[in-house]
């Protein structure tokens, strides 16, 4: 059948009127059709051919559309996988996503549906065929990474391995393309193992629509690692709108994602749009996703799972192409066995797992991250000639421990560009009393030689203790944090802008993290700055 876009679709399913629908709707968006019944049949053709994409259903008679991923993924084809599994079976659509599948659509398939997927999958984006997305996932499809087999609970915190290093094939020489990944990937500062790993995850990740789940303790760059896969995906030119989801009230949550229509409730003046309209044909970042009541929980399932979205007020409900990504600082398997969050809505979020390392477990990029922020925080404030630190300096921040990680680097570096007052910071213009960087120094030091080796002595060990390490680390920094804030707060006679301000929070982040830590000072100025 003659192509009228370039595209070329193989669709295998083992029914003929579906087989026959399908056929009669991608022919109408111009794709050339081949057809097969079984995967037999489908190999049989895959090894005549190459396609564009292939569209299997998961339930065949001699096997299952994962037997048509594991042949893909073993001849190291180009072809996208789209998989059509029964509906309701999360179980499946993740299996199939882990597979290597591009995407997948749950039965009854809508059409509607089916053509943006398809759309989405051929880099088409719905648009014509010379657009930018087309283009970009033309480049791409000569680096595809078909499988993320593995990924989903790997941890960052491993050595670099060479398949990491393999996340980026050369497209060509200075392909503009390779230029712009490069680019992106190189915010993320440091060259050590873990932020190596990091980079190669993002890479691969970028390149399918399988939902990624951001590990990692607050401050330590997650919306950064969330936008970077959004800017190497071929999404880059669409909307990245990014949410925090502990930041809305409870009553607004279902109108500020999915949008009201005039009318619906009083001060709903007019009709407008939600977040995942706003994020059409890009990508929603959720921030904080273990915040979610559940009520909202399972509003939020739905959208995933049907691909689209009822404003409050309105009767129908509208498609919605978006890429989903989230993120917490919280275990949310341990939420789910405690009952805060929906299993079924965990196992669509997290897919594939992406830990963001904290600052503690690469001072290697301390420098560097310090140099990067140094940069933007003087071009900011037009100062010049860019202030550097001592090596004094950076020889204390190395003994701090960051509960805030690269968030409280950078008020601490904040503070220090307006208090060194010349070209270089000084160990006293940071600001870190000597009783919190010993607390915490010795435990992330790095060791002597003498002391790294089999034969260090017994003596050798007396002379430099270790301090335990914490048998809960989560509540061990909240219990750090928790100190500092009621320190602050009786620094600044419980005036909690002040307090906030002196440790480089605004009020309302001064407040959120004395609820979530309850902090309550010891008596109220009756100010709203209290």
């Amino acid at each position: 059948m003659t192509s009228t876009s370039g595209f070329s679709l193989l669709v295998i399913d083992d029914e003929p009127d579906l087989r026959t629908l399908y056929e009669l709707t991608l022919l109408r968006e111009g794709y050339e059709l081949d057809t097969a019944g079984s995967v037999a049949e489908a190999l049989e053709r895959l090894e005549q051919r190459e396609y564009s994409a292939v569209i299997t259903d998961m339930r065949l008679p001699d096997g299952s559309g994962l037997d048509v991923l594991a042949w893909l993924e073993a001849q190291q084809r180009r072809e996208k996988a789209l998989v059509i599994t029964a509906f309701g079976s999360a179980e499946n659509a993740v299996e199939a996503l882990k597979a290597g599948a591009y995407d997948y659509l749950t039965k009854p398939v809508d059409l509607r549906q089916f053509r943006m997927v398809v759309a989405s999958a051929l880099g088409r984006g719905g648009a014509a065929e010379g657009s930018a997305a087309g283009a970009a996932a033309a480049l791409l499809a000569g680096a595809k990474v078909r499988s993320v087999e593995g990924l989903r609970a790997l941890p960052v915190a491993a050595e670099a391995s060479p398949a990491a290093s393999e996340a980026t094939v050369p497209l060509s020489p200075a392909s503009p393309e390779q230029v712009r990944r490069m680019a992106v990937l190189a915010r993320l500062a440091g060259d050590s193992p873990v932020m190596q790993e990091v980079r190669g995850l993002i890479d691969k990740v970028a390149r399918s629509m399988a939902p990624v789940l951001l590990q990692g303790e607050s401050g330590t760059g997650k919306e950064l690692v969330a936008r970077a896969i959004h800017q190497v995906s071929v999404r880059a030119e669409q909307p990245f709108i990014a949410v925090n989801c502990g930041a809305i009230p409870e009553q607004l949550l279902e109108a500020e994602f999915f949008g009201y229509r005039k009318g619906a409730f009083t001060g709903a003046n007019e009709d407008r749009e939600g977040f995942f309209q706003a994020a059409h044909g890009g990508t929603l970042f959720l921030d904080e996703i273990g915040d979610l009541p559940l009520a909202m929980q399972s509003k939020l399932l739905r959208a995933i799972q049907e691909r689209s979205v009822r404003p409050v007020g309105a009767v129908a409900e509208a498609p919605v192409n978006v890429r989903l990504l989230s993120a917490t600082h919280k275990d949310l398997g341990a939420e789910v066995g405690a009952g805060r969050f929906r299993q079924d809505l965990y196992y669509r979020l997290n897919v594939i797992q992406i830990r963001v390392p904290p600052l503690r477990e690469r001072l290697d990029d301390l420098p560097a991250i310090a140099s990067l922020v140094l940069a933007r925080i003087a071009q900011e404030a037009q100062v010049s000639p860019v202030p550097q630190l001592s090596g004094e300096a950076l020889a204390l921040l190395r003994r701090y421990r960051f509960p805030g990680n690269v968030r409280e680097l950078e008020n601490l570096l904040h503070r220090a560009l307006a208090l060194s007052g010349g070209d270089q910071i000084e160990a006293a213009d940071l600001g870190l009393p000597d009783s919190e960087v010993s607390e915490f120094g010795e435990l992330d030091a790095p060791a002597p030689a003498a002391a790294r080796t089999p034969d260090a002595t017994p003596a050798t060990a007396q002379a430099e203790p270790q301090a335990d390490l914490p048998a809960d680390l989560a509540q061990y920094l909240d219990e750090v944090e928790r100190r500092i804030l009621v320190r602050a707060l009786d620094l600044h006679r419980n005036n909690r802008t002040a307090a906030g301000a002196s440790l480089g929070l605004s009020l309302r982040q001064m407040r959120y993290r004395m609820a979530r830590l309850s902090v309550s000072p010891a008596e109220d100025d009756g100010g709203e700055g209290a």
